[in-house]
């Protein structure tokens, strides 16, 4: 069994948006942020407790605990590595800035997508595949996947695989990230056994609400404070202070020393 925590110590850093949020334009229906709490075990919500100066965040899973399900939240490195991830639910305008950023540092990304991003943003998903990046799984849906049976769960990932290799016209690419963050040993096994890692974070900020858009400053200061070796960054391709910054910021982590590289090169 996964370690328990004490439920105080943990943010939950969450993922993007609850399942309904994907119905119709999706109205904004948010997991709040530094509210949710982690039950214990592995039965919960994936929680950080945020340092800084260099140094990674406190999990709430260890990297050899994570690592019996093929899953990790970050490289064991001191080495100055950053891989960049983007959980994608909706298309309103800023992905085309980050890839625009992402292009112009040669930097290679994850995009986590949903069915319904596949179906409305068919052009950007091809333009990710064409230009380096790494396109994972995300759900079709993005439910809470944490209970779910073993065929519910499959569904929920083949559905979305079936619907990306008709667009793009290859397989999709075998990474999975949990919706909303919700997690159980028993979905990292299935995912495990469908051929899938799973891939949670190390460091990532409050980006995903549009009605209160950080600061430019408040961005850099919560991102460049928690940087640390090995950093799986999460951030929210809907965010458009992120649309606005990832070019500055990957400057920033550049004169810092820091280099990134693709998820197909984290040694797991």
């Amino acid at each position: 069994m996964l370690k328990k925590i004490k439920a105080k110590s943990f943010v939950l850093v969450c993922g993007i948006f609850v399942g309904a949020f994907f119905l119709g334009r999706m109205a904004a229906q948010v997991v709040p942020a530094a509210t949710a709490i982690i039950q214990s075990g592995a039965d919960g919500n994936w929680g950080l407790s945020f340092q800084e100066d260099g140094k990674p965040p406190v999990a709430n899973a260890s990297f050899e605990e994570l690592a019996k399900y093929n899953a990790f939240y970050a490289e064991n490195t001191q080495e100055k590595v950053l891989y960049l991830t983007f959980d994608c639910g909706f298309e309103n305008g800023n992905t085309p800035l980050i890839l625009d950023a992402l292009k112009k540092h040669n930097a290679k990304a994850a995009f986590f997508v949903v069915g319904n991003f596949i179906e409305t943003s068919p052009d950007l998903v091809k333009r990710m595949v064409e230009e380096g990046h790494i396109v994972g799984n995300h759900s079709y849906h993005h439910p809470d996947m944490s209970q779910m049976g073993k065929e519910e769960f499959t569904a929920e990932l083949g559905e979305l695989e079936t619907l990306y290799e008709q667009t793009v016209g290859t397989p999709m690419a075998k990474y999975f990230r949990p919706p909303q963050g919700k997690y159980s040993e028993n979905c990292l096994q299935i995912a495990k056994d469908a051929g899938y890692k799973t891939c949670f974070w190390s460091l990532a900020y409050v980006d995903w609400n549009q009605d209160s858009q950080p600061t430019h400053e408040e961005a850099f200061d919560k991102l460049l404070k928690r940087v640390h070796p090995g950093a799986i960054v999460l951030l929210h391709n809907t965010s458009k202070t992120n649309g606005e910054i990832l070019d500055e910021l990957l400057t920033k982590w550049e004169q810092m020393g820091y280099t990134f590289k693709s998820l197909d090169e984290l040694p797991v």
